[in-house]
């Protein structure tokens, strides 16, 4: 009778233990996920032109409100920031749609709000409904395309 117990009371163990693990999937959608967070936090938040390459690819392109913009166009971009006198903080937060991962490639839906302060104070809340693409490469995860449509703040 011990035996039965201890084997029902192992097997429920493995049971939950198997089912609290993520599946490879999910630990890739997530990956992706982070990807797109850590280089809006970088980048558009501090500023970090050093890093475009920890996050995109060289061919990179992001559609911002009917411009296109290029890594070249990124990097001016980023650098003329970093060189403001304006001390703006800006936090980011994400929702994200959809994550579909298929193979070394992956595609993204997911609003996108950027909350800027100075000293304390809100001065501009800002809301994008976005799309990305990311490719696997041997460094990792980069994105490739960025979407960006600015909305009407959905909180």
């Amino acid at each position: 009778m011990k035996k039965i117990v201890v084997f029902l009371i192992l097997s429920l163990s493995f049971n939950f233990y198997g089912k609290a693990q993520k599946s490879p999937s999910q630990l890739e959608k997530e990956a992706v996920q982070q990807l797109v967070k850590d280089s809006f936090d970088s980048l558009f938040s501090n500023y970090r032109v050093d890093l475009l390459e920890d996050f995109y690819t060289s061919d990179f392109l992001l559609l911002e409100q009917g411009e296109v913009w290029n890594m070249d166009f990124i990097k001016s971009y980023l650098k003329e920031r970093n060189q403001s006198s304006n001390s703006v903080t800006r936090t980011n937060r994400f929702e994200f749609i959809k994550t579909e991962v298929f193979g070394d490639r992956a595609w993204l839906a997911y609003h996108n709000w950027a909350t800027f302060t100075k000293e304390g104070t809100i001065t501009r809340e800002v809301y994008w409904l976005e799309s990305a693409t990311a490719i696997r490469t041997s460094d990792g995860w980069r994105l490739e395309l960025l979407h960006s449509t600015r909305a009407e703040n959905k909180k």
